[in-house]
């Protein structure tokens, strides 16, 4: 860093480049106290895009610092350090990244229960990324949003945007924002009284966080599991505990850990034997994940199960199973005709009369 000229472009990115690795670590005030020692370059640069870094970076500090020291003041600073960021990018006629901090800015007027202003700007971010057709970032501003809608209760809309989010990020490849909204659209559903669907949408977001190996998103998705599903069986409470607590584990976040320490009344009731902790994560990846893991002595009852969730309509439920559609009729006409009747009619197609 000493070689670069005080005063430079150069040096200024090396700082933010810097900060990033600090905070990506952990290390939210190195960080902050790394730009705040250099506050007098970037004022003094005039390069927008640099400064909108910059703002943008202690924005993001300021956030984090919110949720990993419990002090809400921050929410407010990171608010205006968001908002600056905003105009240096207009000025840098950089859309996107304007997009991301007026997003940003929407999320953490959520968290400050202003929904009605966090709308406001998430409807301004959103158009921004229509309009430069990025379907990632169009997902991210509905995973807010969809939130938002939890928080005001409006549940039906939250789970309906949260499923478009899903498969948006699924489409893009980008799994562990894939995951996040699964959260989401999971506790949307739980709190609609939709247990089985929710928990199984809970169990698609820790396999999809594990496969990536987002350990935080998936302990976080064991703990909402535990949190807003209410029938679940002692097997999967104590599974999902044993790992959200070892998955969380280096958790910064005092909200995590407050969070934890309130399902524990839960998980005690459920203790007949300990489960150890590769036990733990083959039951969460295991169920209701596919259909043959459990299929000698549970074939039945899961595959009622998921036509129940889907009102009956094959092709979601054989989807949800992890089968093809040909595979699923055939089970439930030839092995399991019990089922006919959770499965909506089948259309036979006419057949077509041969001219001679």
């Amino acid at each position: 860093m000493d070689k670069l000229t005080f005063e430079g472009a150069d040096r200024a990115r090396a700082l933010l480049k810097l900060s990033t690795v600090e905070w990506t670590s952990g290390r939210f005030r190195e960080a902050l106290e790394l730009l705040e020692l250099n506050e007098s370059l970037f004022r003094k640069i005039t390069n927008p895009r640099i400064k909108g870094y910059y703002f943008s970076e202690l924005g993001i500090l300021h956030r984090n610092l919110a949720t990993s020291e419990n002090k809400r003041e921050y929410f407010h600073r990171a608010i205006d350090e968001y908002k600056e960021a905003e105009k240096q990018f207009k000025l840098a006629r950089n859309q996107i990244f304007r997009a991301d901090v007026i997003n940003n800015v929407g999320f953490l007027l959520f968290k400050l229960g202003r929904y009605k202003e966090a709308h406001k700007y998430l409807d301004e971010a959103r158009r921004l990324t229509i309009r430069f057709k990025d379907k990632a970032r169009t997902a991210q501003i509905d995973e807010s949003r969809a939130q938002v809608f939890v928080a005001e209760g409006n549940l039906t809309e939250a789970e309906r945007v949260a499923r478009g989010a899903v498969s948006l990020f699924k489409k893009g490849g980008h799994f562990c924002m894939m995951a996040e909204a699964l959260i989401t659209q999971g506790t949307a559903l739980a709190r609609l009284g939709r247990d089985d669907y929710a928990r199984s949408i809970f169990q698609q977001a820790i396999q999809v966080a594990h496969r990536v190996n987002a350990l935080n998103t998936a302990g976080l998705a064991a703990l909402t599991l535990l949190e807003e599903v209410h029938d679940l069986t002692p097997e999967i409470v104590q599974a999902a505990y044993r790992q959200a607590r070892e998955w969380l584990a280096n958790s910064q976040s005092p909200d995590t850990k407050l969070r934890l320490a309130d399902v524990a009344d839960k998980v005690v009731a459920s203790i007949q034997t300990e489960l150890k902790s590769d036990d733990a994560t083959e039951i969460l990846l295991r169920e209701p994940g596919g259909l043959q893991v459990q299929l000698d002595k549970y074939e039945g009852v899961i595959i009622k199960r998921a036509l129940v969730q889907v009102d009956g309509k094959l092709t979601q439920a054989a989807s949800l199973l992890e089968l093809r559609y040909q595979s699923l009729a055939y089970k439930i006409e030839h092995q399991h005709p019990e089922l006919l009747n959770y499965r909506t009619p089948v259309r036979r197609r006419p057949r077509k009369h041969r001219t001679r």
